[in-house]
């Protein structure tokens, strides 16, 4: 059993801490808006992602096994919703520009992201069909597994996010913030390519 919980916690640390549509607008967070700030994204992210996985524990799999199309219709919404983000990066200026964000994404837009992201979706059923032997009770499991997901999720977006903060100490440029908006923005975008791959 303890092999098991290990397992876990080592598939959600890897899969948490691994490049995407999350991390990315963590770290791009953190650069423009700083740590305390992007708290709120980083928690809806995490609460997302641990009540994805919790759910589909409880029973979410038989739900997208029994609507066949809902894959294709959770790719294209996660898809646009992605895109538009990435619009929303890439036009922004530099910090207290007119073209700047004045706030940074919060709680509900972190929930948006994982709800609608079919990699959220196929890590949450591979973990909640994986791990089911570590509790009886399906809401035990839910509670486990989501509960492992939530602390590995909020650490890694933690990392990305301060790793965003110490990337923007070292840009002083307008043209520097332009740039580093745009290679963001490109990134998430690049994030959408791999989840239709």
């Amino acid at each position: 059993m303890s092999e098991l919980l290990v397992s876990l916690v080592t598939f959600a640390a890897v899969s948490t801490v691994s490049p995407g549509g999350a991390t990315t607008l963590a770290t791009a967070s953190g650069a423009r808006f700083g740590y305390v700030r992007s708290l709120p994204l980083i928690a809806g992210i995490a609460v997302g992602l641990g009540s994805l996985v919790g759910g589909a524990a409880v029973g979410l799999a038989s739900i997208v096994k029994a609507v066949p199309n809902l894959d294709l219709w959770l790719r294209i919404a996660g898809s646009a919703y992605l895109l538009w983000l990435a619009v929303l990066i890439g036009r922004q200026g530099t910090p207290g520009s007119r073209g700047g964000a004045e706030a940074p994404l919060g709680l509900l837009a972190g929930l948006l992201l994982l709800w609608a992201n079919p990699k959220a979706w196929t890590m949450a059923l591979a973990a909640a069909g994986t791990y089911t032997a570590l509790a009886d009770d399906p809401l035990m499991l839910a509670v486990l597994v989501g509960g492992v997901f939530f602390v590995a999720a909020s650490a890694s977006l933690t990392a990305w996010c301060l790793g965003g903060a110490w990337l923007a100490r070292a840009i002083r440029a307008d043209w520097q913030w332009r740039a580093l908006n745009i290679v963001f923005a490109l990134l998430l975008a690049g994030s959408v390519v791999l989840m239709w791959w």
